[in-house]
């Protein structure tokens, strides 16, 4: 039988105190695995200062004008993908920002050609469903995706009612450093926040233009004396399913 030796009174504390420390740090382990992950990054994505140059007294928008939007015309697509890296459909699994869509009406039989991207919601049903933060919503109102909190669960691609979100299936190559991508992840129109943060026109407002059409303005709808605002207050504009109001961003003439 092995000797028994007793602790010392001193030492008996001494050992406790370190049995409760132990405890008390594994608790803390314990309590960051216990959280679902989800409820942590959302915290910190809350936490997360706006992008510099966002200002909440700005709220970018597009207005679309169908009646000067040609069918046939993909100029604005083309931007699009030039200017994001995107491949034009060349692949089945392909991300696409932005689609031309053609629509009827039932009564007239009068058909329209216009663009639909993402429309940049005020209350935009992506935001409330990723589970991590990774869609969310910058102070001046654009939509955009944090593909280093993207868990490739495509919940928003699901939550949009507009089809805006597209998934990248594929390895990328050839990226543009500003306009960065990745494989397993969500992405959608981001109103070429790149070129709005320099001051410059979205790709596609700008390729539009370019042809001549003028069917799209971009611009601060806050500012009364911006020429988006100057025409929404001019002519009468819907909302993509207005009924859901999600108070969109991008709003269309002649529809």
């Amino acid at each position: 039988m092995k000797p028994h030796h007793p602790t010392p009174p001193g030492d008996a504390a001494g050992a406790a105190s370190s049995r409760r420390g132990f405890l008390a740090v594994a608790a803390v382990g314990m309590t960051g695995i216990l959280l679902a992950p989800g409820v942590r990054l959302i915290e910190m994505a809350q936490a997360t200062p706006a992008s510099a140059g966002a200002s909440s007294k700005v709220r970018w928008g597009m207005l679309i004008d169908s009646n000067q939007c040609r069918t046939g015309c993909t100029d604005c697509v083309r931007a699009c993908n030039a200017e994001n890296g995107l491949s034009g459909g060349t692949l089945p699994t392909d991300s696409q920002w932005i689609r031309k869509i053609e629509i009827k009406d039932a009564r007239s039989g009068k058909t329209q050609s216009l663009p639909m991207m993402c429309q940049h919601c005020a209350e935009p049903p992506c935001v409330d469903v990723c589970p991590t933060g990774a869609s969310f919503k910058r102070a001046d109102g654009i939509v955009l995706v944090d593909r280093h909190r993207c868990i490739g669960c495509r919940y928003c691609l699901m939550a949009c009612p507009y089809k805006a979100r597209s998934f990248v299936h594929e390895p990328l190559t050839g990226q543009r450093p500003d306009v960065p991508r990745g494989m397993g992840t969500a992405e959608a129109c981001n109103l070429c926040v790149n070129r709005v943060d320099r001051g410059e026109q979205p790709a596609c407002v700008a390729a539009c233009a370019a042809a001549g059409h003028a069917a799209i303005v971009f611009g601060d709808l806050n500012d009364p004396a911006s020429e988006i605002a100057k025409r929404i207050a001019t002519y009468p504009t819907r909302q993509i399913r207005e009924n859901l109001n999600l108070d969109t961003g991008v709003r269309y003439i002649g529809i």
